[in-house]
């Protein structure tokens, strides 16, 4: 994926350098993501089941959250059950099944999602400024392109 300058020259990489740096990439990424969102008692996973339920933009069955976050429903009402201790969600019965447990955003947790997203820009903005437009822009395609996206 590198396309040299001028004055450099291609080398082929060793089998596996590729995936393991872009492992390496993500779990640096993963950690300063981590760290932004600590001081606000927040991380990745509960900003992630909070921005669900801010798209949801209202109550959500526990069941269809853990769908939209690839989560097992256990791991869900562990989550919830943190998010709804600190004041961010709340739980309500689902009035179309009784069966069901929904859970919803209150002014708090819209607010800490907004803080929490505030961080993860800062954080993006900060590694981004690293690169030039042009690298940032080749940097999103390549990501597509390993990706399968193109």
């Amino acid at each position: 994926l590198h396309h040299p300058g001028m004055n450099e020259a291609v080398v082929a990489t060793p089998p596996a350098t590729l995936a393991i740096e872009v492992i390496r990439a993500l779990h640096s990424l993963e950690t300063q993501l981590e760290e932004a969102l600590e001081p606000l008692g927040l991380s990745l996973a509960k900003l992630g089941a909070l921005s669900k339920l801010f798209a949801a933009g209202e109550p959500m069955p526990l069941s269809t959250l853990a769908e939209r976050l690839a989560c097992v429903r256990s791991n869900i009402t562990q989550l919830v059950d943190r998010l709804d201790a600190e004041k961010l969600v709340t739980r309500s019965d689902d009035p179309r099944d009784r069966r069901s447990v929904r859970a919803e955003l209150t002014a708090k947790g819209r607010e800490r999602h907004a803080a929490g997203m505030r961080a993860l820009d800062k954080v993006e903005r900060d590694l981004l400024s690293r690169l030039t437009l042009s690298e940032q822009n080749d940097f999103l395609r390549y990501l597509r392109i390993l990706r399968g996206d193109d």
